[in-house]
């Protein structure tokens, strides 16, 4: 199952330069993950300063 990115997320973009399959991109308001590219590796949770990226 893919990771979703909350409403927490100050787009700060940490997750994106670590995600290994670049599945990060900038929404409107906020980061988000294509879900059709996550691989579920977690490196994107622990990137997260602000604890936005959960399952």
């Amino acid at each position: 199952m893919a990771y979703k990115i909350s409403a927490e997320c100050v787009s700060c973009g940490a997750c994106v330069s670590d995600c290994p399959v670049d599945a990060i991109a900038q929404g409107e308001s906020a980061y988000e993950i294509n879900a059709d590219t996550c691989v579920s590796c977690g490196v994107c949770v622990s990137s997260c300063p602000v604890d936005a990226i959960g399952e």
